[in-house]
Formats: structure tokens, sequence, C-alpha cells
């Protein structure tokens, strides 16, 4: 029988808040999977093109992509927004951050989540709500961790690359693009939301897949194109056949990619050959120069591995730019204080975007941290999506707070990012308390190295 969403157009909007500054993969891939099982779909990227209410009321299912934590706090407030404008719509919430949360989605803005390789359990998703065959909220499932069949993404509905981050180097900007060639990851860091979500398994995408994409991107302007795997060494063979293929065929496009500390040094032997392919820099989640934390964390690197890797990379004419997690229950203000002495003097100032500096520890609901918290846990906020925590030094807590609002200003100022860095070890040393001398961070003009980068910071 027909039912009142099937009575009229069924129409599927998937709709992205914030994807890294990028043309949203959480789009362009569900979008294919829909295309090929040939149903039409419309997708908005509210960070580049605002919200179209116009759009959102004529949708019957509505797909909100939150592969992190800033698309998911940005996400339930779109889904709030739909629910009011057109409450009769299913709010499906799918990725990363979807499955963490879903007990608290499901309790309040979406009909159902789906996590993991979830593209064709949506295709599937969408049949039943426009056949009538889902008509009420979804129970939470586990994730889905089954190899998928690739399509092409679709990028055609999606906002054009001269929207999104491009990459600065020599002076210049150049259109980027977006594209993964492998999903989940091996590795099981603490602090990270993929192992609860993938146990340790990770998938490629086959190369004909990825490579076409890369062609389509290229067609549309792209001259840099950023593999944005979790971690593209997790199949360092498939991930060398690639670079290698993009370089035969698009010798003048460049690229970079995400890695381990630990697989950087593990796969030395690559980094030249992927240089000689046109990689210009490398994002790895350094995330603390303490090797306690970093045990905590179960990074699989030290310190040590830190400047070995920065060694191996500059050898290779490689750019290394780190991410890090700055502030953690147990990183020390001398910890804090040593991670910016180590990047003013590795000449790193403009290798690191300051937010950097600001980063907080989350720990969201399903977290690995969960199994050994001490008296630094507190509740979860589910609101934030995140457990509380305090820092035993109050210093560390009033210190991220400045941090916080530093770096803050300094986007509304487009500050210098060696103005910024400046200013946040003022404050850091100033946290050592009256009667110390305020070290300062010297910032040498010479040895600035402004490496490639895109123009939009990281945000987790």
């Amino acid at each position: 029988m027909m039912n009142e969403m099937s009575e009229r157009a069924f129409t599927v909007l998937l709709v992205s808040g914030y994807e890294l500054g990028h043309q949203p993969a959480g789009l362009a891939v569900p979008l294919g999977f829909l295309r090929r099982a040939g149903i039409p779909a419309d997708a908005i990227d509210i960070s580049v093109q605002g919200f179209d209410e116009t759009r959102v009321r004529a949708a019957r299912f509505v797909g909100v992509s939150v592969p992190m934590h800033t698309a998911l706090r940005l996400g339930v407030r779109i889904a709030e927004r739909v629910r009011l404008i057109n409450p009769d719509c299913h709010i499906c919430f799918y990725g990363m951050y979807a499955t963490l949360n879903a007990d608290y989605l499901l309790d309040t803005v979406a009909d159902s989540v789906i996590g993991g390789e979830a593209e064709e359990e949506l295709v599937a998703l969408v049949k039943a709500v426009a056949a009538g065959e889902v008509n009420n909220k979804q129970p939470a499932a586990l994730p889905v961790l089954a190899r998928l069949d690739f399509p092409l993404p679709e990028r055609g509905n999606l906002a054009p690359l001269e929207r999104y981050a491009r990459l600065a180097v020599d002076g210049q900007e150049r259109l980027a693009g977006y594209t993964e060639a492998s999903r989940g990851c091996l590795h099981h860091c603490t602090h990270c939301p993929i192992p609860p979500v993938y146990g340790g398994r990770f998938f490629v995408v086959p190369q004909e897949v990825v490579m076409a994409d890369v062609r389509q991107q290229v067609a549309a302007g792209a001259r840099h194109i950023t593999f944005g795997d979790p971690d593209f060494l997790n199949g360092p063979t498939h991930a060398l056949r690639i670079a290698r293929q993009l370089h035969a065929e698009f010798p003048d496009v460049t690229f970079d990619f995400t890695a381990k500390i630990e697989h950087l040094l593990k796969h030395r032997a690559l980094l030249p050959a992927l240089a000689r392919a046109g990689c210009l820099f490398v994002v790895s989640a350094v995330e603390s120069l303490s090797d306690m934390v970093l045990a905590r964390l179960d990074k699989g690197h030290t310190r040590a591995d830190v400047d070995e890797a920065l060694r191996l990379l500059g050898e290779a004419g490689i750019a290394l730019r780190p991410s890090f997690v700055a502030f953690t229950p147990w990183t020390t203000l001398d910890d804090y204080l040593e991670l910016l002495e180590f990047v003013e003097s590795r000449h790193l100032i403009d290798h690191v975007d300051p937010v950097q500096f600001s980063i907080r520890l989350l720990v969201p609901p399903g977290s690995l941290l969960l199994k050994e918290a001490g008296a630094w846990l507190g509740p979860l906020n589910q609101q934030a999506f995140t457990y509380e925590w305090q820092h035993p030094d109050l210093r560390m807590d009033e210190l991220h707070g400045e941090v916080t609002r530093i770096v803050e200003q300094a986007v509304q100022r487009n500050e210098d990012a060696a103005a910024t860095f400046a200013r946040i070890g003022e404050a850091a040393y100033a946290r050592r308390g009256a009667g110390e001398v305020v070290k300062p961070l010297p910032v040498t003009a010479a040895l600035r190295r402004r490496p490639p980068r895109l123009t939009e910071a990281w945000f987790c």
C-alpha cells in the first residue's frame, strides 16, 4: 500500500556540514552508490552553499554525513532545522561519529544511524523508506564491516573545486582535489575514533576507482590531490601503485597524504619514490613529544621516532605537517613548553597550523580510553559528544582556554603564524608562575620555511 511518503515524488538529499575544507567524499561516494542503484539524489554542502530550505522541504529522505566531531556538532544543528521545516522526512546520520553517538542521535534528531562501510546499507535503507517498509525509528546497528563494490564517486552535484581549500606552494595557489584509496585502519590508537568502529580493519578502494575519481577532478581543474585515507601506508603497495599511476598520467599534479610516524619509519624505502611521484607533504598525528603520553595513546612511536621521521622526509624532499593533541590529562606544563621549543628549534612553525596548539583530547562514547580511565574522567556530555575531563594541574586548563582565544583571534585577524606562535609561547611560559623569567621563543625570519600546505586549517 502506498503511504504518504511514496504518494509524491521521493527525493533523497544528502547533506554535509563540514569536511576539512575539501569537496566532501561523504557526499560524493554515497551519491555514486545511489546513482548506480538508479536512485536520483541531490546534495548540499552547507559549509560553502548554505542551507537551502526549498530543497530541504522537498526531501523525503535526508542523509547527514558526520565523518568527524565538528561535522557531527554541525550535523545535529542541521537536522534540528530540517525537522522543523520538514517534520515527516526520514533523517539518517551516517559516518564515523554517527556510530559512536547512535543512542543520543536516535533519542533526539535521527530516525536511523549507519556506520562503517555504510554506502550499500544506505542504498538499502533509502529503498525501504521509499517503499514504505520503514516508518519508525530504526534501532542502533553495529558498524558495517563488509567489503564494498565501489562505483565512481558522483561529483557533478557538488559545489565546484574553486569553492574549497587550495594548495599554497611557492607563492601560488592551485585547485586541490580529494580522494581516498582506503578506509578504516589497522591500528588501535586509544584516542582515535576509528578503532571503536573498524576494530583494526581497513578496506582498500580499487585502484581503478581511485584513478577514475582523480581523473574527473583533474578534468575539473585540480592540480593537487589529497589522499585522505586515515593512513595511506596501511596498504603501502597499493599506495605506491596509485602514486606512480597518478604521476604517469598527470606528471604536473602533486599530492599529499596522511600516515603514522610508525609507518613512515617502517616504509622509509618508499619515501623517495613517493617524492618522485609528486608527494609534497605528509600529515602525521604526532600528538605529543612525551613518551609517557604517547604510550597512553598507544601511538606506536616515540619522541626519537619523530626526529627520525623528520630526517627521512627531509632527505626525500617531503615536508612534514604534524598534528597534535596538545592538551591531555597527562600532558604537563613542561611537556607543552617542550612541544613549543621543539617546533621552533626544528623550524616547523610554518608546518603547524596554530589551531594544533589548542587541540584538547576528545573522549567520545565507545573510546578505547574508557577501558583504562582514571580519576581524570568526568561524566559524558552527550550534547558535546565527549566525556568531560579536568586536568589535575589547573594551570593547564587555564592555558587551554587562553591558547584557544589566541588562536580564534588570530583567525579573525588573519595573523601570521609566527606572531600567533609567539603569543602562545608567551602565554605558556607565563603559566610557570610569578617571579620566573618568561623565556621568549625567537623566530628568525631567515630560518622560516614556508612549506606547501592547504589553505584551510585542519580541525577534527
